[in-house]
């Protein structure tokens, strides 16, 4: 067998295997840096834990790290990996980034005949994978915790009947309700214990999770602590309004399913075709390619590309319906 084969074979299983360890890691990790530096004054077993951290810790990640979270695009990183709440740093996302764009990239030239066109794409799709994938997440996340919005709001609602103040009736929601919406408001609380003012503490959250309903409770709150009222009676009002809006969407989302399902499956179907003919009649394909008429090729494939992503933009924006 080639050796180039060999070695290529050993480093995508070395690559998986590492891949698959950091997402390992990272989705069984208990808590997130965040919630280690809060939750040392109110959890016990959080020095132990923050023992074993150092331990695994080496002096190149620490730096690397500390450098890329200083910068304004690592904060970023780390804002988005807390929306998706993913248990990782930003040096360790760039990390993954680059395992994936050498890994992804490798298969592309392994399987794309050594093409440095295909090359360039697959590192462009290791590349982008990760982002996909965060992008996902976030979007069940923030769809799990608009949901519990009216069950939470109902919560605060009799809690402030019942003569609790705002921050138990916050404490209260971390305790009983279930994840995401427990997690979140569990995290304000223990930054207001700390100090950090309510408004403050809602802030962040907002920044956490920017959910449109989630801004007009904070509103709401903010509002009530500066002027005065009844703080109950404008969360129930919210409630009733947040499960309207709810059930519209649910609506909606039945009635546009055809379209989203039609409009993912005439995107992909191209592609589909196209790794087909690569596989059955790679000759065929790679007239596309020949030097006599590359550049109609690479032309006709450019043009086809930006129409399937202007299809799919479309026939998602149509059945994208504000409420």
């Amino acid at each position: 067998m080639d050796p180039l084969i060999i070695i290529l074979f050993v480093g995508g299983a070395i690559v998986v295997a590492l891949v698959i360890m950091g997402f390992v890691v990272t989705l069984t990790s208990e808590q997130a840096l965040v919630e280690e530096r809060l939750g040392r004054y109110i959890v016990d077993r959080v020095e132990e834990r923050q023992t074993k951290r150092e331990e695994r810790a080496t002096p190149i990640g620490d730096w690397v790290n500390e450098r890329v979270t200083r910068s304004k695009w690592g904060a970023g990183i780390a804002r988005e990996l807390a929306r998706a709440d993913i248990k990782m740093k930003p040096g360790e996302y760039i990390a993954l980034v680059v395992i994936m764009v050498v890994f992804v990239g490798g298969l592309a030239y392994f399987f794309g005949g050594r093409n440095l066109i295909f090359t360039l794409l697959g590192c462009l799709g290791g590349y982008w994978l990760p982002r996909l994938y965060i992008k996902r997440l976030q979007s069940q996340r923030l769809h799990q915790f608009n949901n519990q919005l009216a069950d939470m709001l109902n919560l605060m609602v009799n809690g402030l009947r019942a003569g609790y103040s705002v921050v138990q009736a916050m404490e209260a929601v971390s305790k009983e309700m279930p994840s995401p919406i427990s997690d979140e408001f569990r995290r304000v609380v223990q930054e207001m214990q700390l100090g950090i003012p309510m408004q403050v503490a809602l802030d962040n959250l907002h920044r956490r999770v920017p959910s449109d309903d989630l801004d007009l409770i904070i509103a709401a709150i903010n509002v009530q602590r500066e002027v005065g009222g009844n703080l109950a009676e404008i969360l129930d009002t919210i409630s009733h309004t947040i499960r309207e809006r709810v059930r519209i969407k649910g609506e909606i989302r039945v009635l546009t399913a055809q379209v989203v399902y039609s409009g993912r499956f005439l995107a992909s179907m191209p592609l589909l075709i196209l790794v087909i003919l690569w596989l059955v009649n790679r000759a065929y394909m790679m007239q596309f390619f020949n030097p006599s008429t590359r550049i109609f090729g690479i032309t006709m494939l450019v043009i086809g590309a930006l129409m399937i992503v202007a299809g799919y933009y479309v026939m998602m924006r149509i059945a994208n319906i504000e409420v």
